[in-house]
């Protein structure tokens, strides 16, 4: 997966609005400071983290993340959230916003709909330690702002779930209007789903065919950049969920048959199952970087049906159990 990312010069203005120093915080994040003077601007994802850690302690607002996503004014919205805006539904533009997410920002939104509610999860994929709270207020903030701004309707979830212990528990359950769980492993929002099928009054789809295809084209371009293995291994880390992908699972992803991928893998010397176990293995290793995650949760996350079968599979990479190098690593970045 490729770790650069675009960043939206409107951040830099809304800073400046709300009373926080852009150049205090890009001094303080270790960044150029002209750098949203730039017409584009991209980074890392050491430096986005660097970024949000910045606007939290130069501004020391706890509120600043839910500031900054709750932007209704039309002249700072991104490509994103104009395509998200022209959906028909809340749930087509959730949809959206996940697929174009990987545009710009390490992290990927799983949506699992159920019954009576849907779940948007945010999970961060390539840093190894855990995400700036600022940034994951700004996430929340900016989707719920979609919601209500789409369909013209008071949205609240039914419940926001965080990952970092509690604080400021007055401050999220009045902003997001439903009651806020503190210390749990994901970092979630919940919706009834009959708000996640709102039709959006700013539905607009002869505009929407105007803006997506320069977003789908980005996206190729994102994955033309890398060799195949590593566009296919970026792909296997984002399906590796509950289940292991299949080859026309990544084929369909990179707009080629299975039979010309699974060639072209064998051309550049791999197969699809190892390919598989690589994206499975890079992935562990964070995974048990976060002290949150239990064994049979990231078992889960892996695609593996059982903990031992993943208990297996690590000691054939490693030579040691899944618990034995978590806490050397655990002790090692101490």
């Amino acid at each position: 997966m490729t770790d650069r990312f675009r960043l939206s010069g409107t951040l830099g203005r809304r800073l400046e609005e709300l009373g926080v120093s852009t150049e205090a915080v890009l001094r303080r994040a270790g960044l150029p400071i002209r750098l949203f003077a730039q017409s584009r601007i991209w980074v890392t994802t050491e430096e986005m983290y660097a970024l949000y850690s910045a606007i939290h302690e130069i501004s020391r607002d706890p509120a600043i993340g839910l500031k900054l996503g709750s932007e209704n004014r039309p002249e700072y919205y991104t490509q994103i959230a104009i395509a998200a805006l022209y959906c028909r539904t809340f749930g087509e533009a959730l949809q959206r916003i996940a697929r174009y997410k990987r545009l710009t920002s390490p992290q990927e939104i799983r949506i699992t709909e159920r019954a009576k509610e849907c779940a948007v999860e945010f999970v961060w994929l390539l840093a190894e330690r855990t995400e700036a709270p600022t940034w994951v207020d700004l996430c929340f903030a900016w989707t719920v702002t979609i919601g209500r701004r789409g369909t013209g309707l008071p949205i609240n979830p039914v419940r926001v779930e965080l990952r970092r212990p509690e604080t400021h528990r007055r401050l999220y359950e009045e902003y997001f209007g439903c009651p806020v769980r503190f210390g749990v492993r994901r970092n979630k929002l919940f919706f009834r789903t009959e708000d996640i099928h709102q039709p959006f009054v700013t539905h607009n789809p002869e505009l929407l065919e105007l803006v997506a295809p320069q977003l789908e084209a980005e996206l190729d371009q994102r994955l033309a950049d890398g060799p195949l293995k590593e566009q296919a291994k970026g792909i296997l880390k984002r399906l590796l969920a509950g289940e292991k992908p299949r080859l026309e699972d990544v084929a369909v992803e990179l707009k080629v048959s299975a039979r010309t991928l699974q060639r072209r893998l064998f051309e550049e010397g791999i197969t699809f199952h190892n390919l598989v176990e690589e994206a499975r293995r890079e992935m562990a290793q964070h995974y048990l970087r976060q002290p949150s995650l239990e064994l049979n949760e990231t078992a889960y996350l892996l695609g593996y049906e059982d903990p031992n079968s993943f208990i297996r599979a690590f000691h054939k990479w490693e030579g040691t159990s899944p618990g034995e190098w978590r806490a050397v690593h655990r002790q090692g970045a101490s």
